[in-house]
């Protein structure tokens, strides 16, 4: 494809993304929904050039910057807290998908070679964390079901990845060490970590030099690649060291970036999140005609390597369903031996995780990356694809479904201090200041206007710590009169530029003032 009809090609997309994401929320279904089908409706548009996904590519580009804004905005509290189960969903579960699925694929297709069927079985067991934050962005679930989910889409890429590695390896040279294998995953797993901390370290580093904020915005896009790729570069897990870089990130973004560059920085990082998101799936949509072309065409699928992907869909169901079911029936087993420290999910929740099992973008890519001469490519790319389709299409626009109808509890105890009185110690403090600083070294009293303001507030965080539902319905009329009369200024602000009684630096001077003090009301409304 020419360079400029690629371009061409990328802005239809761009602009698909929007049509279809603006159709998911009319149709009130998850987005990743509408743009899996739509992308694949679209690639056999007649006359559309055929659109390759190089795997490579797809993983680097796309993985990285995902998992880092996963990583970014997860609760690292509750992620340490439900470590155990995190860990026991992004590896027990994974690996007990993939001998599931290698010794059903072994028992449908015998002359397929024992390594070669938990290759496949690699491929499909490992959760999409591209997909699980498609699909969560649209449901309420309980806190402990939420920590769970996003701490297992940080993780299970990274074991999926190393299964595959090593079954792909044996399939080939016919030989696998188990003793090896587990040695190489422990080391290919805690390097990871090890890197990741050394690259988020001098992120922290460069960034407290960093003074410009647009630089400081372009550095922490740029952290996810480098922490892959540094992974990558010394034969460690890549998801790994991005995962461990961006909690590092999280956890002192709060200290080392300046307001202005954690407003534009999760602007940017908005933005981009989106697109890539969503062009995931667009592209997972366009490659079935890429992969039905590579088997010959949709006459030449045999009906039984249809029936074997449908096993296959049904075997990583059933899979994860068993070891969520059965591992919270052993600890509730535990608690009743006296073990009071383990709390099982329940059935309830233990529903909805096991049927928030979305497959996605290392699915997809991970079999284009096999070898032609891998025995049973053609089967890895059709039970792949069925299953991407099965788990985004089927489990995603059904999860919110299923939550109404279950009706997870929250049972995890709530912190000691809600978002009220937080909101009152914060006023406190800041009157605490102001009161210290009203006043001269002679004790006059300098700023009195400020004193009042400051004194009002606090007094109203009290009655809004107290009675938070009551206070905030009588400030409601308050934030309305202060939205309209921004709306007043603004438009007077736009007249006297049209009329070219100012000069265009004013204006944006001013508007952008105007935006900050909107943008606050609206948080403070809780929009």
């Amino acid at each position: 494809m020419h360079a400029v009809g690629a371009f061409e090609l990328v802005l239809v997309l761009l602009a698909l993304i929007v049509a279809l994401h603006w159709l998911a929320l009319k149709l009130r279904l998850p987005s990743c929904t509408a743009l899996l089908i739509g992308g694949g409706a679209l690639a056999f548009a007649p006359g559309l050039p055929s659109v390759s996904l190089d795997p490579e590519l797809a993983l680097v580009l796309f993985l990285p910057p995902l998992l880092m804004d996963g990583a970014y905005s997860t609760a690292l509290g509750r992620f340490r807290r439900h470590l155990p189960g995190i860990l026991s969903l992004a590896v027990g579960a994974v690996v007990f998908t993939t001998l599931a699925v290698g010794f059903a694929a072994h028992w449908l297709v015998p002359e397929l070679p024992w390594a070669a069927c938990f290759a496949l079985g690699a491929i499909v067991s490992p959760p999409d964390a591209i997909s699980a934050r498609a699909v969560l962005k649209d449901v309420t679930l309980p806190r402990r079901l939420t920590a769970l989910l996003e701490g297992e889409s940080l993780l299970n890429d990274a074991t999926g990845l190393i299964l595959f590695r090593f079954a792909v390896a044996a399939t080939l040279s016919g030989v696998f060490n188990a003793g090896q294998a587990a040695w190489s995953f422990a080391f290919v797993a805690i390097g990871g970590v090890i890197v990741g901390l050394a690259v988020g370290v001098a992120w922290v580093f460069l960034v407290k030099r960093l003074r410009e904020r647009t630089l400081a915005v372009v550095a922490t896009a740029l952290l996810c690649w480098s922490a892959y790729l540094a992974g990558e570069a010394v034969h460690v897990s890549g998801v790994i060291a991005t995962v461990t870089a961006g909690l590092v990130m999280g956890w002192y973004q709060h200290v080392i970036f300046s307001a202005q560059v954690r407003l534009i920085g999760n602007s940017f990082s908005h933005v981009l999140v989106f697109v890539l998101e969503a062009m995931v799936f667009i592209l997972i949509g366009f490659s079935l005609r890429d992969m039905i072309e590579r088997l010959g065409g949709i006459g030449a699928v045999p009906v039984s390597m249809l029936y074997v992907a449908l096993a296959v869909v049904a075997t990583v169901v059933l899979a994860r369903f068993a070891w969520i079911l059965g591992s919270d029936a052993l600890i509730a087993l535990g608690r009743k031996a006296g073990l009071k420290r383990l709390h099982p999910l329940g059935w309830r929740q233990g529903t909805v995780l096991g049927w928030a099992g979305m497959r996605g973008v290392v699915t997809l890519a991970v079999p284009l990356t096999l070898p032609l001469d891998m025995p049973g490519r053609d089967l890895m790319l059709v039970c792949a694809f069925a299953v991407i389709f099965a788990t985004v299409v089927v489990q995603g626009s059904s999860l919110g479904w299923l939550i109404r109808l279950v009706r997870p509890v929250d049972e995890e105890p709530p912190a000691r201090m809600a978002m009220p009185a937080a909101e009152g110690a914060m006023a406190r403090a800041r009157l605490a200041m102001v009161e210290t600083l009203a006043y001269g070294p002679d004790g006059a009293l300098l700023h009195p206007q400020i004193l009042e303001e400051y004194r009002k507030r606090a007094g109203y965080m009290e009655r809004y710590e107290q009675q938070p539902v009551e206070a905030m319905e009588i400030l409601r009329p308050h934030f309305d009169v202060l939205l309209k009369a921004i709306a007043a200024g603004r438009a007077e602000l736009i007249r006297v530029h049209r009329a070219g009684l100012i000069e265009d630096e004013v204006l944006h001077e001013l508007e952008r003032d105007l935006d900050v003090e909107e943008l606050g009301i609206t948080f403070q409304r809780g929009e």
